[in-house]
């Protein structure tokens, strides 16, 4: 289906691709994964035909469209693509955002086009929402029309560029239900995504880039669990912790736990796990919220790591201020003021804390059961 043959490509004297080669079979679902600034958006666009190469060649379901001359237009029509913005017309309302490209490229009546429309709404989750504009949706249920827009032109190749990137935690799972969908379905499907949750099937090809190139490539099961380079190895490591930073006592709390919900679901975490760290740190957080002056804002940081294999969750806190180790109350079972901590420690097999430059470094291990 998609052809790539030396690819390489510079703006100014910065290479941002350089000598790619790819073969995507028709229905394959490939997922780019990479640190930021690896070219994982050029090269996406340069399948679109959007950026051009320097050098190398790019075939379409047979076409090559680096060719001059070639209609990109036609090529285009097999094509799909979405964005990490929504770019809905915001003064259409939902379904004639969808059934605009139907009628004037394909030349659909207004009633095929509407039906279709209802059917892909349907899909998504939104049928309530047909008569509804961009402004009154989340940004969840924009991003859930412009993929619904974007079947409505029934493409064979569906680019996705990091569509869950501009969402918070709850709406990236609204939207990474119907990327689900979109796997199932007989599509050549390329995603640019360091989610994890979502096309862990062995079949599914990953390709991690960097160094303006193709590092390294396999199945999913070969990339993130047993990764064969170096860099590959650094990138998922960084992908199996969770950092959270705190700076004031009036934090968002909810939206903490929600994007802590999004991490561990990305590794099956049962529900039991998820509410086991999420209380862990709620309590552990409150305990040294107590230790701050009046006067002074909480400098502190939280690092969660989870060991698939071992099945193992760690979480490690620094925070400023005095020599302050909030397990001191863990076991004071007759102090109420202090009873979350009683609890929490009744969750913890292994705990380290050290004081030093006037920060707290708390390491603890929780425990799978109890």
């Amino acid at each position: 289906m998609i052809i790539v043959e030396g690819l390489s490509k510079r703006f100014g004297d910065l290479v941002v691709l350089k000598d790619i080669n790819a073969h995507i079979r028709k229905g394959e679902c490939v997922a780019l994964i990479g640190p930021s600034g690896a070219g994982k958006s050029v090269f996406l666009r340069s399948l679109a035909g959007l950026t051009r190469p320097e050098n190398g060649r790019i075939f379409v379901g047979g076409t090559d469209i680096t060719r001059r001359g070639t209609d990109l237009d036609r090529v285009r029509e097999k094509m799909g693509m979405v964005y990490q913005g929504f770019h809905l017309f915001r003064h259409l309302n939902v379904l004639d955002n969808i059934t605009l490209a139907p009628r004037w490229v394909k030349k659909q009546s207004r009633e095929r086009a509407q039906e279709r429309a209802r059917e892909l709404l349907s899909l998504v989750g939104l049928t309530e929402k047909a008569r509804s504009y961009p402004h009154e949706l989340s940004g969840g249920q924009q991003q859930r029309i412009a993929i619904a827009r974007c079947l409505a032109m029934e493409p064979e190749i569906m680019l996705l560029d990091e569509p869950t990137s501009a969402l918070d935690p709850t709406m990236t799972r609204e939207v990474l239900v119907i990327i689900r969908k979109l796997i199932k379905m007989d599509l050549t499907l390329h995603n640019i995504t360091n989610e994890k949750n979502y096309d862990l099937d062995e079949s599914k090809k990953k390709i991690y880039m960097d160094e303006g190139g193709i590092y390294e490539e396999g199945t999913a099961a070969d990339i993130f669990e047993h990764p064969q380079k170096e860099k590959t190895r650094a990138f998922i490591t960084r992908l199996s912790t969770f950092n959270y930073e705190i700076h004031s006592l009036d934090f968002d709390m909810v939206s903490m736990n929600a994007q802590i919900e999004v991490f561990c679901l990305n590794y099956h975490m049962t529900s039991k796990q998820i509410s086991r760290i999420q209380l862990v740190l709620e309590e552990l957080i409150m305990e040294i919220f107590k230790s701050c002056s009046a006067d002074r804002q909480p400098d502190m940081a939280f690092t969660i790591a989870y060991a698939e294999e071992a099945d193992e969750i760690s979480i490690s806190l620094t925070y400023r201020g005095g020599n302050f180790d909030p397990f001191r109350y863990a076991g004071a079972k007759d102090d109420l003021d202090h009873l979350g901590m009683v609890i929490v420690g009744n969750m913890v097999k292994e705990r380290q804390h050290l004081f030093a430059d006037n920060r707290n470094r708390l390491s603890l291990k929780l425990k799978n059961k109890g």
